[in-house]
């Protein structure tokens, strides 16, 4: 059997390979990882080579190509059914798909205001209106799921759902967004996965600076007294 391909970028930045990569790691599937460094001459032409939508990441299986986070965490599910990749129960699987779904298509505040850098540490940043209102609905479902399911991760164990929210994880960590106890001990939780810690040491390696997604203004910037 052919090994499995993802295709990713710079870990320090991309927020979209962090998440395959990361549900594929702790379901202990054996894959070969390709990277293509973002903000280079030659970026595109490289992701294009393997994905027709010019963006990352793409699982290659054989001659199947697929190019998009939530499709590949769907895909992987059906391969290998025995690993866990959703929850258990019809409900369980319904309800974290939505909150899966929703977070792919949402909280484009979020997104834009707080860049995914897992090298940084900025605290104090204030959100814009818009980022503020992605902050509170992030932390209403995490703090539904959490209640109703009450395990360490948003469905008791670790499912696609986590991998979805691990960039946002990220993103609170970075910029220290204030979270409830329970909140705060899903983040810890999710922090010290080994393989998160494994990919957070490879994003603090890489030597590679995007200036877009570096944030480094002050707190006074957004109207907070230094």
């Amino acid at each position: 059997m052919e090994k499995l391909k993802l295709v990713i970028a710079n870990k320090n930045y991309s927020s979209w390979s962090l998440r395959p990569w990361l549900a594929m790691q702790i379901a202990d599937l054996d894959f070969d990882e390709v990277l293509i460094r973002l903000e280079q001459d030659d970026t595109r032409d490289n992701i294009l080579a393997y994905s027709p939508a010019g963006r990352v990441p793409v699982l290659i299986d054989g001659d199947i190509t697929i190019w998009e986070s939530l499709a590949i965490l769907e895909y992987l599910a059906e391969k290998f059914p025995d690993r866990g990749m959703w929850p258990e129960t019809a409900e369980q699987r319904a309800l974290a798909r939505a909150v899966s779904s929703e977070m792919h298509a949402g909280f484009p505040g979020l997104r834009s205001h707080y860049p995914m850098n897992i090298r940084k540490r900025i605290p104090g940043r204030r959100p814009t209106p818009e980022a503020a209102a992605d902050i509170d609905r992030i932390k209403e479902i995490w703090g539904d799921c959490l209640e109703r399911y009450g395990g360490s991760f948003l469905f008791g164990a670790f499912c696609n759902a986590d991998a979805m929210f691990a960039p946002v994880v990220s993103r609170f960590e970075t910029y220290g967004i204030e979270v409830d106890r329970a909140c705060r001990a899903y983040m810890d939780d999710v922090l010290t996965l080994p393989a998160f810690e494994k990919w957070s040491a490879a994003a603090e390696a890489e030597p590679w600076v995007v200036e877009a997604d570096e944030v480094d203004r002050g707190l006074a910037d957004f109207g907070v007294p230094e």
